[in-house]
């Protein structure tokens, strides 16, 4: 009987993972029309441009305290990161920048987009209102998106910093 229980928790948990990654498949595949389509509202409707900016800080600080071998240097970082993370968001936190992303995952502007269905089986569960979306089955998240008063948004973007270019290469 506890075996029975314990399975039936286990695929309860089971669905609830599935069905939040095939709610969140809806707003990340009109995020990658939008992307496509240069629509800039649309994008802005599926991005939780706070956190990215937060999170783009973060990172800018982090990597000047690496950087920075003295002290002065990561004060100097400390100081200016929020101001360049606030520019560099309005700049890099736009849908032609990450085009390229898009198309580190495969997304070809030359062909249709994955419909919700293919995108939710490409999506992993990473805690409750939150999915992202591993560049491999395995692999580790490099978009986070976050459950928003019932719309997914991209809240996080692990990648490399470099993908976010603001012209073609």
């Amino acid at each position: 009987m506890r075996v029975l229980i314990l399975a039936l928790v286990a695929l309860t948990l089971s669905a609830c993972a599935t069905a939040q990654r095939y709610d969140a498949a809806g707003d990340v595949h009109a995020l990658l029309v939008s992307i496509r389509d240069n629509d800039k509202a649309a994008f802005e409707a599926h991005v939780d441009r706070p956190a990215l900016k937060r999170q783009i800080e973060s990172r800018m600080m982090a990597e000047a305290r690496k950087a920075g071998g003295n002290d002065g240097l990561a004060a100097l970082g400390a100081l200016i990161a929020p101001a360049l993370a606030d520019l560099a968001g309005e700049a890099l936190i736009q849908p032609s920048v990450f085009r390229s992303v898009a198309q580190y995952y495969g997304y070809d502007p030359a062909r249709p987009l994955p419909g919700p269905m293919v995108i939710g089986g490409q999506l992993k569960s990473v805690g409750e209102g939150q999915v992202c979306v591993p560049r491999k089955k395995d692999g580790p998240c490099l978009l986070t998106f976050t459950q928003e008063q019932g719309t997914w948004r991209l809240s996080g973007f692990e990648g490399d910093l470099s993908m976010l270019r603001t012209k073609a290469r």
